[in-house]
């Protein structure tokens, strides 16, 4: 790719495109470790709460129990209303069990 020869918009749309794709890399590779360490936790009868302090979901109330299939980010306690994302993963086929944490 001869980056000489593109326009400034050409290079502009370029760079928002690697943005993009640097996030999703990252938050891939965050959800990739994660789950490692998940299994790595729970193979030796643990969970990773055990090590984290138990961290509190953001309202302070009840540990989380589901998390974003793409966002680790987001989590939801199960009490309450459900969060958008979590009724989109169930619409899209997936199910709750698939988010448990």
């Amino acid at each position: 790719m001869k980056l000489d020869n593109m326009s400034r918009e050409e290079l502009q749309s370029l760079q928002k495109q690697v943005t993009v794709a640097l996030k999703n890399y990252d938050e891939r590779k965050k959800r990739e470790a994660q789950s490692k360490l998940e299994a790595m936790a729970k193979e030796m009868g643990y969970s990773l709460n055990d090590f984290a302090g138990g961290k509190k979901g953001k309202s302070g109330g009840a540990a989380p129990k589901y998390v974003h299939p793409e966002n680790p980010g987001k989590t939801w306690s199960g009490r309450g209303r459900q969060p958008q994302w979590f009724k989109d993963a169930l619409s899209s086929g997936k199910s709750a069990e698939d988010m448990a944490i």
